[in-house]
């Protein structure tokens, strides 16, 4: 339940938190206003003489009670100079002369003359315009006439149509003031009701939001955490490669979990969120009898690991003695070094990097395989990423900063973009430049892709590895690749491999970008789908502005769909690779489950970055 809490979390955060900004800026802005120009006192002029009521008027029974329909309320009032009669029926108000009982209508001179009574400023009025009705006077009922007058203000004056009646001044910051009004009550419409629905559900979302975080935040400490090491009891931990031979026992304290305990003991697990539960990077297959799987597991686990013993380490609380089997064996013991042949810019933000390891690669380099590269801790200025002069237009665009830094060491995976049988044991390793703070979101720069992207022939590099079970299953099925991003480098290895291995099957590749510019090895890709004619390659763009002789526009694995897996023939016979960034993995993996396609069926590769 956790991972679900926290996406939920996390959007209705989202919404809740620029709501809380809107209340927060409004008010702010509505509070700096100056009262007196909201209220229009400013150019309003105001008369606090009373007036004494004509003796020689008329009765007013004798001028309201005239047979002309039955009145609820009369009122004596003043128009300028001139006492006067309001008198009520229930529907509207008439107005009468206290001196001659002659009935008043308001005109558009009338409203001139009244509205210039009512301004003291130093505008020139406009022509008066009769309206029905006007939000700047929403809770008037009835028609009213409008008067503008040319001041720095741009005041406007509102009188009653039916009794002359000066309603309301309004100008320039009483606007200004009413759109924040709007947006800090949440009535966009009628603006007056602090009491909507939108208000009420955003106070809702805020009470929801407050309660899931204090959920969360208990959720993420366990008692142990608050217990010191020394106090616990320990457990024996005893660490298998798959294979099933022993690789290493320790003691591990009751409460870790086994991805803490294997790092106290120098193990560091494959992993891009330090154990957070949110990249799935670290799994161990727990021997004997599995632990109920947590939602967590099941997020990042396909269901048939989960029923083979898969559990994610950072999830995995040693309370027991404990045998699990790791992902790459002994591979995650021993550091290597290599030296850096070449880094070559691909496209603007995707980099070749070629190493020479120390020591000639084995037969566990397989593609699909990846490395551990151990990012040290580093700080360096901008100016050290090099890159071409044909990218600099890309580089300028990002707002990167002055200095960039990473001030503790870390590992981070890249996959072989090549079989090592082809390089001449070289490793080549695909980066995507993470560029972090964009759009106004304030993220670092990624620290692994910063570190290889300032790397230079001859740097010397450490690594654990390979690592991984993203390989080719083994068989003749017709195979098809879908990928997008750095997913680029394990399925290109995977290509190269199967078609200069002999492969006589099917097998297609679709591989989507945003625009040409950002499509890695394409002129490779079509090189060998002129020589291999079981070999289709199928490059999708995002952006139709580039996507004509013969290229495809669309999200790839929408596309993929539409054209070939769609009218497939026997789709459940293919074998599927998946690579790319997550929005992608994800929807790609949701259309194969649509179409049924088996789970065995299907491998993929998720970095989570």
């Amino acid at each position: 339940m956790t991972p679900w809490m926290r996406k939920i979390h996390k959007w209705v955060g989202l919404l809740i938190g620029l709501q809380f900004v809107l209340w927060l800026a409004s008010g702010l802005v509505m509070s700096l206003l100056d009262h007196d120009r909201v209220q229009g006192h400013q150019y309003r002029a105001h008369s606090d003489e009373p007036r004494p009521w004509p003796e020689e008027a008329l009765p007013m029974g004798a001028v309201v009670m005239d047979g002309r329909g039955q009145v609820q309320r009369v009122s004596s009032a003043w128009l300028l100079e001139r006492p006067v009669y309001q008198a009520y029926d229930g529907q509207k108000t008439r107005l009468s002369d206290a001196m001659t009982g002659a009935t008043i209508d308001i005109d558009a001179a009338l409203a001139s003359q009244l509205a210039k009574a009512s301004y003291a400023g130093p505008g020139k009025e406009q022509a008066p315009r009769l309206l029905e009705r006007t939000m700047e006077v929403r809770d008037h009922e009835g028609r009213l006439w409008r008067v503008d007058f040319q001041d720095a203000e741009d005041t406007t004056v509102y009188l009653s149509a039916e009794t002359g009646e000066v309603l309301e001044h309004r100008n320039r910051t009483w606007r200004l003031f009413d759109v924040f009004w709007m947006l800090h009550i949440m009535d966009y419409t009628g603006r007056k009701n602090f009491n909507n629905p939108l208000v009420i559900t955003a106070g809702i979302g805020g009470l929801w939001l407050a309660l899931t975080g204090i959920w969360l935040l208990v959720a993420s400490f366990r008692v142990n955490e608050f217990i010191p090491k020394r106090w616990r009891s320990t457990r024996e931990l005893a660490v298998f490669s798959p294979d099933g031979s022993a690789l290493r026992t320790m003691d591990a304290a009751t409460g870790d979990t086994v991805f803490v305990a294997l790092a106290r003991n120098g193990l560091q697990l494959p992993s891009n969120c330090g154990g957070g539960q949110s990249c799935g990077l670290c799994e161990v297959r727990f021997r004997g009898k599995a632990p109920a799987a947590t939602s967590a597991d099941r997020e990042h686990l396909s269901e048939s690991k989960v029923k083979m013993g898969y559990r994610l380490a950072c999830n995995l609380v040693v309370d027991q003695d404990l045998e699990v089997e790791v992902v790459g064996g002994a591979g995650l013991w021993t550091e290597r070094e290599a030296t850096v042949e070449s880094a070559v810019a691909v496209t603007p933000f995707l980099r070749e990097i070629v190493l020479k390891p120390d020591t000639a690669p084995g037969p566990d380099y397989q593609p699909g395989a990846y490395l551990q590269i151990h990012i040290p801790d580093y700080s360096m200025a901008r100016q050290n990423i090099v890159h071409p002069e044909h990218h600099k237009s890309d580089w300028a665009e990002l707002d990167l900063p002055d200095t960039l830094s990473n001030k503790e060491a870390v590992r981070r995976s890249y996959s072989l973009s090549l079989p090592v049988g082809k390089t001449g044991g070289r490793l080549s390793l695909l980066a995507r430049f993470s560029p972090g703070r964009q759009n106004r979101k304030r993220h670092p720069p990624g620290k692994g892709s910063t570190y290889l992207y300032s790397l230079k022939p001859g740097d010397r590099v450490r690594f654990s590895g390979p690592l991984g079970d993203f390989a080719i299953k083994p068989g003749g099925n017709e195979k098809v690749f879908i990928g997008g991003g750095a997913g680029m480098a394990p399925l290109r290895s995977m290509i190269h491999a199967c078609l200069e291995g002999g492969a006589k099957e099917r097998v297609h590749y679709w591989y989507g970008a945003r625009n040409l510019r950002e499509a890695p090895y394409v002129d490779e890709m079509s090189a060998l789908a002129a020589k291999y004619a079981n070999f289709s390659w199928h490059l999708v763009l995002s952006e139709e502005a580039e996507c004509g002789a013969g290229l495809l526009r669309g999200m790839v694995h929408e596309v993929a769909h539409d054209v070939l897996l769609r009218d497939h023939p026997n789709l459940h016979a293919c074998d599927f690779y998946l690579c790319g960034p997550p929005p992608m993995l994800v929807a790609t993996r949701q259309l194969l489950q649509r179409m049924e396609v088996p789970e065995s069926r299907v491998a993929f590769d998720d970095f989570k970055v």
